[in-house]
């Protein structure tokens, strides 16, 4: 007994080494033990916290660092949801986002208010702000949703449109309730607010994409890139809350304006996920799980009583609105239990807003909302959690079974990726691009090689090959993708990327342009040539002049008959996936007859790539595709090997126009994989390894 009482004056901790390393222990051993007892990771977070908080085992208390990482966690949920969105899918579905969005608010606002006036016999403005409270929620499940690869799909982009229309009425009536307690329910109130809210959005969509792209092309650095972004998010939600809304509204914002310039498989994506889900959020859910206070319910009656009325009203207003939302717009049950599942969560949000209430005073010494609500409010909060955790869980893993089972019958499981290094300065491009061509679905790795000649500068090549190699392995680490690398000696580099090609099964080439040396260089260069005139497989070839994810629209032309090439929908497919992962538009300008195979292939495939189309049905005419070029466009252009069906003469000049009215664009040509035996190529090869 003695043992025990020196240990609980020893409790809680307050040694910051300590509390770092409690908090580390529950990070890692939460999501072991929940997934044990088959518990969603989240929950598992949340009742540690309950365990380890003051009203628990006391062993932490909830000080400064669980307000700060906590919110900054919040914060990250947010600005994950917005930054992984697929913006055109919100643009298809913003009228069914926003209708959910009405939904989920106006019946929990209503149902609430009634609950609070009739059963808890609150006064008006208290009913009417918890109602506040129960019909804004908070995307606290949105990290299991990225777990099963969901983050781009309908149900879940209208969940998250949705949220966030919630989310803006409810502030907005939160700042009347807070006007009209102080008795300032005035026009002149909501014109300053409205004015403040609209600089706000001015300053966030006006000047932070043009910050962006500066920095982005002027700094390449990795870390830099990711505390750029971290200031840009707390930066907002800072912002947002001068504006009189909440930080994680703006921390949405910030991820929503961003969307375009970090790809979702690229490092730097990966990076921002990586720290959120290994640091940021768990110690968010940490921290709701500290301020649930069990205790409270046992005390009496009249608090079970409160706590159960707003624990059941919560959770049934928020089914009911996507109950309703599922027959209005004919959806699936899974899809309505993934619309439950995001929106029934209540957390920190809501305990801001109770906040408020303890703080308005209605009389002398009287405040708004009373300790009751505060203990039941906590107690929703936690009950939410649990069950948004579980139902987005089953409900993810539904969609997620059902999309697989589809996509293993339509996929094409013919796809390596091979890229060809030299020039240390185009590595980082030439990885990146491929991995935004790449089917990650398909779990097949890409090879990156290196090929030295076997003379008198071997030993150099070879230094100079193992740091490109070393360079590439980072990048598509940082990124989660699986890379072979492989440094090649060789007498001749073309037969030894042939030979590589056909040792690993590759299904195509990227390599960089050719780079001119001497008078008598063609354009693709001698090395270029050759692998055109010794390989039928699709060959890409890059140059970029800018980083490739602030790359702003993507100009194809494309040839004649290119629909009867054999690798036609090969590169329509891997253009497709890349303006997915870029967030830009795709403008084909094509013939006419292939207009059509062109957009029915994407509008099948990869709906929610922006893309337009023009007819080009001259290929005389090309030199008209400048007028829509920009510094910041990347102009793709579709060859064709001499002899090929799509082939024609005017190819011939094509060196010429690139040079003379293409040079200060980013360029990549695309060489179609083609049956038979190429031919001597005029302007059909693709450059070598010279960058």
């Amino acid at each position: 007994m003695t043992l025990f009482n020196d240990m609980s004056q020893l409790l809680p901790i307050t040694d910051p080494t300590w509390i770092f390393l409690v908090v580390l222990v529950i990070i890692l051993f939460a999501p072991l033990l929940s997934s044990r007892i088959r518990l969603p990771h989240i929950v598992g977070m949340i009742l540690a916290g309950v365990l380890v908080g003051e009203h628990g085992l006391n062993i932490l208390s909830r000080d400064s660092s669980f307000e700060l990482f906590g919110k900054v966690g919040l914060y990250y949920i947010m600005f994950l949801a917005s930054l992984e969105m697929d913006m055109e899918g919100l643009k298809k579905n913003r009228k069914r986002g926003l209708i959910f969005g009405l939904i989920t608010f106006l019946i929990p606002l209503s149902l609430g208010y009634a609950a609070g006036h009739w059963l808890l016999h609150l006064r008006w403005e208290a009913s009417l702000l918890f109602s506040c409270i129960i019909a804004s929620h908070t995307l606290i499940a949105y990290p299991i949703v990225g777990r099963y690869g969901l983050s781009r799909h309908d149900c879940v982009t209208i969940a998250i449109a949705g949220t966030m229309i919630a989310l803006l009425l409810a502030l907005f009536t939160l700042a009347g309730i807070s006007a009209s307690a102080e008795g300032d329910v005035s026009v002149g109130f909501w014109f300053i607010f409205i004015l403040k809210c609209a600089a706000y959005g001015f300053f966030i969509f006006f000047f932070y994409p043009r910050f962006t792209r500066y920095f982005f092309k002027r700094y390449s650095d990795n870390v830099t890139q990711f505390t750029f972004v971290l200031v840009l998010l707390v930066l907002s939600a800072a912002l947002s809350e001068l504006a009189g809304l909440e930080g994680l509204f703006g921390a949405f914002l910030a991820g929503l304006v961003l969307n375009r310039y970090i790809p979702r498989v690229s490092p730097l994506m990966n990076r921002i996920e990586f720290v959120g889900n290994a640091l940021f959020i768990p110690y968010f859910l940490i921290s709701v799980g500290m301020l649930v206070n069990m205790k409270s319910l046992f005390g009496h009656s009249e608090a079970f009583f409160v706590v159960l009325v707003m624990v059941v009203t919560a959770t049934v207003t928020k089914w009911l609105g996507a109950w309703i939302t599922q027959l209005v717009l004919h959806m699936k049950a899974a899809e309505r239990r993934m619309l439950f599942g995001l929106s029934n969560a209540h957390a920190a949000g809501a305990l801001a807003m109770i906040m408020v209430g303890t703080q308005l005073e209605v009389a002398p010494g009287t405040y708004l909302i009373g300790d009751d609500i505060i203990n039941g409010v906590v107690l929703v909060i936690l009950v939410s959690c649990i069950i948004s955790s579980l139902m987005t869980d089953r409900a993810a893993r539904e969609i997620a079974l059902a999309e697989t089972s589809t996509a293993a019958n339509t996929a094409n499981t013919n796809e390596k990726v091979m890229v060809a290094l030299y020039n240390p300065e185009s590595v980082e491009a030439l990885i990146d691009t491929a991995i935004m061509m790449r089917n990650p679905k398909l779990q097949k790795e890409m090879i990156a090689l290196q090929v030295c000649l076997d003379n008198d500068r071997v030993e150099q090549q070879l230094k100079l090959g193992r740091q490109n190699l070393d360079r590439a392995a980072m990048v598509a680490a940082a990124a989660d993708s699986q890379l072979s690398t492989y440094n090649r000696v060789g007498v001749n580099v073309v037969g030894s990327i042939i030979h590589s090609m056909k040792e690993f099964e590759a299904s195509e080439l990227l390599i960089g342009l050719h780079h001119k040396r001497r008078m008598g260089d063609s354009y693709l260069g001698t090395i270029g040539s050759e692998l055109l005139a010794r390989t039928n497989r699709q060959i890409i070839i890059v140059n970029y002049l800018m980083p490739v994810n602030v790359v702003h629209r993507i100009i194809v032309a494309v040839p004649e008959k290119a629909e009867l090439e054999a690798g036609f929908y090969r590169w329509v497919e891997r253009l497709s996936r890349m303006g997915e992962q870029l967030g830009c538009r795709i403008d084909f300008h094509a013939h006419s007859a292939t207009l059509p195979l062109l957009k029915s292939y994407i509008e099948m495939h990869h709906p929610s790539t922006r893309t337009s189309y023009a007819a080009l049905d001259e290929w005389s005419d090309l030199l008209i595709v400048t007028q829509y070029l920009s510094y910041d466009h990347l102009f793709v252009l579709v060859s064709a090997r001499h002899g090929s069906i799509s082939w024609q003469p005017a190819f011939d000049n094509l060196p010429a126009q690139l040079v003379r009215y293409f040079s200060n664009n980013s360029l990549m040509i695309i060489y179609p994989e083609q049956f038979g035996q190429a031919h001597e190529l005029s302007f059909a090869q693709p450059l070598p390894m010279v960058k």
